[in-house]
């Protein structure tokens, strides 16, 4: 593939959007973070607090390792490899999500020290709000629908 675009230019334009939800989604899993173990504290005490935290942070590490693969892979995008190593990286993040989400399930299974109705309603409320940030972050973005191409000059008149 031939681009006419200097070395250095060539970052992904879904960087800044990808950040954006990054940052978003953290802002908003702290507001679960904090009305899930109010919440969680009142209606279930201390066991309730601490599986309204636990699923919280399980949800922002989940979103997390999506958007960081991602932006991990796009740094390759000078590499003539880029498309392997973007599809290696981010299919090892959904791996290695996948492997913790199954480990921590069945160690947190029979946890008598925290509440696992928080810890799933505070998990399944950080997954809903990450899908929302991501679809308002993409729908606000504005993104070329013909990615990194440069249109030639418009003629002068001599």
């Amino acid at each position: 593939m031939n681009d006419a675009r200097p070395e250095a230019d060539r970052t992904p334009t879904s960087n800044p959007v990808l950040k954006r939800a990054l940052i978003w989604g953290g802002v908003l899993a702290g507001v679960i973070l904090v009305v899930g173990a109010i919440l969680g504290y009142v209606l279930a005490g201390v066991p309730g607090l601490l599986g309204a935290l636990v699923g919280t942070l399980m949800a922002v590490v989940f979103m997390g390792i999506t958007a960081a693969s991602i932006l991990a892979a796009n740094r390759f995008a000078s590499s003539d490899l880029f498309v392997g190593a973007f599809f290696g990286i981010v299919l090892g993040g959904w791996i290695l999500k996948f492997i913790v989400f199954i480990v921590l399930v069945v160690v947190l299974r029979d946890a008598d020290w925290l509440n696992t109705t928080a810890l799933f309603l505070s998990l399944v409320a950080g997954v809903l709000a990450s899908l929302a940030v991501d679809v308002i972050v993409v729908a606000k973005s504005r993104l070329p629908y013909v990615s990194d191409v440069e249109l030639p000059k418009a003629p002068t008149e001599d």
